[in-house]
């Protein structure tokens, strides 16, 4: 069976076995760790992470690609769950799993707040994803969205290499790069409950011009 990319999931290939390598190595896998792939698509960053850890957790959202995943690696230590991330129980997960995936632009946000506040966070997450957006994450105080605020409140955040789109298939129309959040023991938040942080940052970003306490007192 052929399986063709699907635009409406934002699949696009990555085959280089260099930056796959690359990827892999900005998680620091060792033997005894479980990685959490999101997004395995053909497999490719699974044989690189199979090589290396004690076991993956693959979730899949699509169906053939989902079917088709076990076949490609018989007698390895691949767990494939047909599912949306974004509805997975990382709860599931053990300590200290790490994440490594090559996920889709749209969902990006939504993934990086997944794990940045799930009550299981993994110990290391790396991601390939849109450059823009990984600057945007990785960003310096006084450039930084409420993206860079929710990752960099619960992990250290570091760029890796740039994938230019020509190595996709197909390509994207612009170029990736590798972000890698390492979590903190323990967030900077504090003492502070995050949905207050959260709810007085969102309110200062919806109106930047304001001052916040007008913004406040509207939300």
């Amino acid at each position: 069976m052929t399986l063709r990319n699907k635009k409406s999931l934002g699949q696009h290939w990555l085959k280089d076995r260099q930056v796959l390598a690359h990827i892999a190595d900005c998680a620091e896998i060792e033997s005894h760790d479980t990685i959490l792939e999101i997004g395995p698509g053909l497999g490719t960053l699974t044989s690189e992470l199979l090589r290396r850890a004690n076991n993956v957790v693959a979730v899949e959202y699509d169906e053939d690609l989902a079917r088709k995943l076990p076949g490609q690696f018989p007698g390895k230590n691949l767990e494939v769950v047909r599912a949306d991330i974004l509805d997975f129980d990382l709860g599931k997960m053990p300590p200290n799993y790490k994440v490594v995936a090559n996920v889709p632009y749209y969902i990006t946000s939504k993934i990086i707040k997944l794990l940045m506040t799930s009550s299981n966070k993994p110990s290391i997450v790396v991601l390939l994803i849109q450059k823009e957006v990984a600057e945007r994450v990785a960003a310096k105080p006084g450039d930084m969205s409420l993206l860079a605020i929710s990752a960099q409140i619960f992990a250290d955040v570091s760029l890796g290499d740039i994938v230019p789109a020509d190595l996709f298939t197909p390509p994207p129309k612009v170029d990736s790069q590798v972000v890698v959040l390492k979590t903190r023991p323990k967030s900077l938040l504090g003492d502070v409950k995050e949905e207050d942080f959260f709810r007085i940052v969102k309110a200062g970003f919806s109106a930047p011009r304001k001052k916040l306490r007008s913004s406040l007192a509207g939300g």
